[in-house]
């Protein structure tokens, strides 16, 4: 299998080493997020031709990012994370990155995810309705906002869109619903790794460029017990 990394200035070597050159100027708990988010994609780089564990890795680094504390009267949906993230993420993307990412590296790709419908999450649910194809609705409808933001060149519409599509596919792996190195689902894995194996690492540049942004509170925070 190919290795789609070909920026050596977003690895985590180059990373590692911004993060220990500026964290003496980071908020604590921002200085703690990111470490969280580097020393799995240290683990992650380990996997180039492992697409599955190599996405599951990439995916938690991904994870901290836009992981909060939330409070039981306020709580956010997973999509809500995702949509407060990429708004975040793209208006602080000076140098238009991941603009360039999405549409002029890896188009085919997101092509491919978001005409995939079994990574569509509604496709799954059809046991719980008396119409089989009720999905179809929900997946053509976001085919039209889809293709409005691709029209509009909406990137924060595409992420959010892409990432809820790549979620279902980290459910049905994280779960054991999915084998490891299968064929049925290959296309979407491979498809999946080159994205967020390349937008990572991006995502965590953008944010230690941004310190002083509103990250949010830090989930599961270090408690010190002495």
């Amino acid at each position: 299998m190919e290795n789609t990394k070909t920026d050596t200035q977003l690895n985590f070597l180059a990373l590692k080493a911004r993060h220990r050159d500026l964290r003496q100027d980071f908020d604590t708990e921002f200085s703690i997020r990111l470490h969280r988010a580097l020393s799995w994609l240290e683990r992650a780089e380990k996997e180039p031709e492992d697409h599955d564990a190599g996405f599951i890795f990439y995916w938690i680094s991904f994870n901290a990012n836009y992981s909060i504390e939330q409070s039981s009267d306020n709580h956010l949906t997973e999509g809500q994370q995702f949509r407060n993230f990429f708004s975040l993420i793209i208006g602080l993307d000076s140098n238009n990155k991941i603009y360039e990412m999405v549409w002029q590296r890896f188009t085919q790709e997101i092509r491919s995810i978001l005409n995939n419908e079994f990574i569509y999450a509604s496709f799954w649910h059809v046991e719980e309705q008396t119409d089989k194809d009720s999905w179809r609705q929900g997946f053509e409808q976001s085919k039209v906002v889809v293709n409005k933001a691709l029209a509009t060149k909406n990137s924060v519409v595409i992420l959010q869109v892409l990432f809820s599509r790549l979620y279902t596919l980290r459910n049905q792996m994280v779960h054991g619903n999915a084998t490891w190195n299968g064929k049925v689902n290959r296309q979407q894995v491979t498809d999946g790794f080159k994205l967020i194996s390349n937008l990572q690492p991006l995502f965590l540049s953008i944010m230690m460029d941004n310190p002083n942004s509103d990250w949010g509170d830090l989930a599961y925070p270090i408690i010190d017990t002495a």
